[in-house]
């Protein structure tokens, strides 16, 4: 399955998750939210988020509602794209290029580091 670890060093490093019990969203944010990302994809995403900004209650409010702001502005299929992209990227030589380098890749990839970068702004 992929993940988005590094994206860039602008923005922290920000994965895959879901509203963890207790930490559910505004009332107002609940009714945007599209179900198509999996509770998988989100717990896993909170999971990585806390991970990386600290294993506190502050951070899974945080990273619950980054979740919740990325599945408003980006569908599951671009996130998933974008994730394998980024994943597929880290490897090493030319076989990375290949993924870093194309053209849909990196409109993917563009559109999920802005969902990120606005959930950045608007949780963190």
């Amino acid at each position: 399955m992929p993940m988005t670890y590094p994206l860039s060093s602008l923005m922290r490093a920000v994965v895959i998750a879901t509203a963890v019990a207790g930490s559910a969203p505004t009332a107002a944010l609940a009714e945007e939210i599209p179900n198509d990302f999996p509770t998988e994809a989100r717990a896993d995403y909170v999971y990585g988020c806390m991970k990386a900004n600290g294993e506190t209650q502050d951070a899974l409010h945080r990273c619950s509602c980054s979740v919740d702001v990325i599945a408003t502005i980006i569908s599951y299929d671009t996130y998933e794209k974008a994730s394998t992209f980024i994943s597929l990227g880290q490897m090493t030589g030319d076989n990375g290029s290949l993924f870093r380098n194309a053209k849909e890749s990196k409109n993917v990839v563009g559109e999920l580091k802005r969902a990120q970068a606005e959930a950045e702004m608007r949780c963190f």
